[in-house]
């Protein structure tokens, strides 16, 4: 999100204007695409640009989001965090949940001992399964996340500062209620694509290294023990099962690796669909002021749908130019890739597997699972 820094004496969030600058001048204003943001930074954004410190351009800890809170709610109270904290973190906790949920859901009715939500799910899902469940999920989360991209695309701390608008509620209602339903999806369909394969690779991936990875790893390395090392796991580690037959049960330790490298090569692969996605939306939204201001004008149908046509159109123009710029459609795509990867990484696979976790704690007891090998077997509870 765009941070426009300001004079908090000038500042105002109990609706009375106050003086300052045309916000003609608001960079925000010009570069639309800087203003979108997700999580931490939309809750972070306001309290940015009304702490002074900012301006210093050093860092401390007073310039982090928890520092940036605490100086806003000294300044403006308690009531800075449901008014302007809040709106955000609960439109990212509602689309991340619709994201789980429907993937589960499709995933169930593509596949049967997922239906079952057992703690452990063997056979797991083919690739190509979890592929689809993916891609599904994700263009569902694209729609319901339509309203808030274009909430966020089209912000402005600026007018929040100025106190045009009491709080983020207010904001919200009235900008799309001025923009309605087309301005609402306008870049839908790239947000269709940079959501649906994302979600697709982020889900497929993760499923694939979790349970076939793991699954893969367990049937080589502990099928192929000679005698003697049979006998040695399965004093230690399992009992005899009751058919006579030898039993080993993986190292406790085994499973959470898998579990913790899947996560971080999930978030890592779906970058790769996203990063270069994000760049080509950003030139979009440049001409979203544009379609914004054509709508106010002219609210008929067939208008505004040759004024996003000719957005699409001259879209290619426009990052051709950027990537001859650049030195190459690779290198403008992936600019930035590794920083923007360091930081989204963590916190995408930390949800990864505490989704992970909250399923199979909840799940529901299943048989052990029994994998049979030459003269002995392989138990996973």
């Amino acid at each position: 999100m765009s941070i426009v820094s300001g004079n908090p004496s000038n500042t105002s969030f109990d609706g009375s204007p106050s003086t300052d600058s045309d916000s003609s001048d608001d960079p925000a204003r010009r570069k639309p695409r800087t203003n979108a943001a997700t999580g931490a930074s939309a809750a972070g954004a306001l309290a940015k640009a009304i702490n002074p410190r900012v301006a210093e351009g050093s860092w401390s800890w007073h310039t982090t989001t928890p520092g940036l809170l605490a100086h806003a709610v000294r300044m403006y109270g308690w009531r800075f965090l449901p008014d302007q904290v809040l709106p955000p973190l609960v439109g990212n906790i509602v689309v991340g949940a619709v994201l789980y949920t429907s993937y589960l859901q499709i995933l169930s009715g593509l596949h049967e001992p997922t239906l079952q939500a057992t703690k452990r799910i063997y056979p797991p899902p083919a690739p190509s399964l979890t592929f689809t469940a993916g891609f599904a999920a994700g263009g569902i989360q694209s729609i319901i996340a339509a309203p808030l991209d274009a909430l966020q695309v089209r912000f402005s701390t600026s007018d929040m500062i100025k106190g045009q608008y009491r709080n983020v509620w207010q904001y919200g209602k009235h900008k799309l209620h001025e923009i309605g339903i087309r301005g609402i999806f306008s870049g839908w369909g790239l947000s269709f694509l940079k959501d649906s394969f994302g979600s697709a690779l982020f889900f497929g991936m993760f499923e694939t290294i979790k349970s076939q990875g793991y699954y893969t790893f367990v049937r080589y390395y502990y099928g192929s023990l000679k005698p003697h090392r049979v006998e040695k796991l399965s004093v230690s580690a399992a009992p005899t099962s009751s058919g006579g037959i030898p039993s080993i049960q993986p190292h406790y330790a085994l499973e959470p690796c898998f579990l913790m490298l899947a996560g971080v090569t999930a978030s890592l692969v779906q970058q790769f669909a996203q990063h270069p996605l994000n760049l080509v939306q950003t030139v979009y939204y440049e001409r979203l002021e544009h379609i914004d201001a054509m709508a106010k004008l002219d609210h008929s149908g067939m208008k505004m749908m040759k004024h996003h046509y000719e957005a699409y159109l001259g879209l290619f123009g426009r990052c051709q130019k950027l990537a001859i710029r650049a030195g190459g459609w690779h290198s403008w795509l992936f600019r930035g890739f590794f920083g923007n990867a360091v930081r989204l990484v963590p916190s995408t696979s930390a949800g990864l597997i505490i989704f992970e976790l909250v399923r199979r704690k909840y799940g529901v007891d299943a048989e052990i699972v029994h994998i049979q090998q030459d003269g002995y077997e392989i138990i996973l509870t």
